[in-house]
């Protein structure tokens, strides 16, 4: 793999463990439709990490999903919890985000960003495995 595409996998994940720490923050602090946000975010990130080295590309938050699932879930290579979390993460994020009058719970905000770190960590270990260790 050439330095680009470590140096564009490394700044996406980068992204993915930046988001986690104000989701983390603001959870901390009963702000739960943002910490939703950057949760959903950090996963997000982890997958366009991710898809890098292959021949998929997108920017749409359905097309990383999409490939997510087709190739990393259904392969078998990620559990189908994973895909679970993500598809939960984006919803709640889409409704936190947009829908008016919504209230999301502490328990509901605090599992999306346990899911989201437990996520992040493991596609950072995919990747270092796959990619970054010789």
């Amino acid at each position: 793999m050439n330095n680009e595409y470590k140096a564009l996998i490394q700044y996406r994940m980068e992204q993915a463990n930046e988001s986690l720490d104000p989701a983390e923050i603001l959870l901390k602090n009963d702000k739960y439709r943002p910490s939703v946000n950057r949760s959903y975010y950090a996963m997000f990130y982890a997958i366009l990490a991710l898809i890098i080295p292959t021949e998929h590309t997108t920017s749409k938050h359905s097309g990383a999903i999409s490939i997510f699932n087709k190739e990393y879930v259904k392969t078998g290579i990620f559990d189908k919890d994973f895909s679970r979390w993500l598809r939960e993460a984006f919803d709640m994020r889409q409704r936190v985000d947009y829908q008016e009058l919504f209230i999301i719970s502490q328990e509901r905000a605090n599992d999306i960003f346990n899911n989201a770190k437990k996520f992040v960590d493991v596609i950072s270990r995919e990747i270092e495995m796959k990619y970054f260790s010789s």
